[in-house]
């Protein structure tokens, strides 16, 4: 596969992009960029600086729920994924 390429058409993006949206305060404000590795697609999820919190939740909890979620979906496409969240 090409590499740094985003792909809009895989389905996590959309995902991930859907449970931000539903997290936070300014739903305008979310953005998920899919960077492709060899093994590994890096999704970067933009949020409204007043979101951060909402986003990782107390003690990490809801950034975590969403990383489980990654990692089963990605078990399913054979691939790996991981969640890098941006201010």
């Amino acid at each position: 596969g090409r590499v740094g390429v985003e792909d809009s058409t895989d389905p996590i993006v959309h995902l991930v992009e859907l449970i931000a949206r539903a997290l936070v305060d300014e739903p305008g404000e979310v953005s998920v960029r899919s960077i492709e590795g060899e093994q590994v697609r890096v999704l970067e999820l933009r949020v409204a600086t007043t979101d951060i919190g909402k986003i990782i939740g107390k003690k990490g909890r809801t950034a975590k729920s969403i990383r489980v979620l990654l990692a089963a979906a990605g078990m399913k496409l054979k691939m790996r994924y991981m969640l890098e969240i941006l201010e």
